[in-house]
């Protein structure tokens, strides 16, 4: 067991380094090399997780699922169900204005409307769906969610809304505060999934 820990912990090394070296750098000005000494790892691991530097851009989602992990530790298990996905919608999205490429960010998404292979972003096994999934059970058993609306229908319902300002966001170059523009919009979009 503690092999498959160590090999994740790796793994996770490597695209930590990786998407921090693409925001400081650009991905253009980042080497395999640089994310090896960044990570400091081996070449051999590298290679062991990744084909090569492009391999990475399908990587993101482990980050935002690194993300959630951390955050998962700091919700106050009080707090209202809705004001846990609010919460959970800005930090990510803070995360995600301050430290990666909106370039990148266009590209993952734009390689994930064409794939014919897994596409990570839709990954139900991913930390990101089984945490928004828990929230929504709490909050549908507290009267804080509709109960008429199954699970997998909220939760997909909140992933949509996520990828839709994404996408905007990236359409609009960055012309905005992705932060600041889904704190006013994403009660409004979910506002649906308050119980009647």
């Amino acid at each position: 067991m503690a092999g498959t820990a160590d090999r994740n912990a790796t793994k996770k090394k490597i695209v930590t380094a990786a998407w921090k070296l693409f925001y400081e750098r650009g991905y253009d000005y980042t080497t395999v090399d640089d994310i090896i000494a960044e990570s400091g790892t081996s070449k051999g691991s590298f290679y062991h997780y990744f084909e090569g530097k492009d391999a990475l851009l399908g990587s993101l989602s482990l980050l935002f699922d690194e993300k959630y992990e951390e955050l998962m530790k700091t919700l106050d298990p009080e707090t209202d169900s809705f004001e846990k996905l609010l919460y959970l919608n800005n930090e990510l999205f803070a995360m995600i204005e301050d430290s990666v490429p909106i370039e990148l960010l266009a590209q993952l998404y734009s390689t994930q409307l064409v794939t014919k292979g897994e596409k990570h972003l839709l990954d139900r096994r991913r930390t990101y769906y089984r945490l928004l999934r828990t929230i929504v059970v709490e909050g549908q058993e507290r009267g804080q969610l509709r109960a008429d609306l199954t699970v997998n229908e909220i939760t997909k319902l909140y992933a949509l809304c996520e990828r839709a300002l994404l996408y905007d966001w990236c359409l609009c170059g960055g012309e905005y505060s992705l932060k600041a523009y889904a704190k006013r919009v994403m009660p409004v979009f979910l506002s649906g999934i308050l119980p009647k």
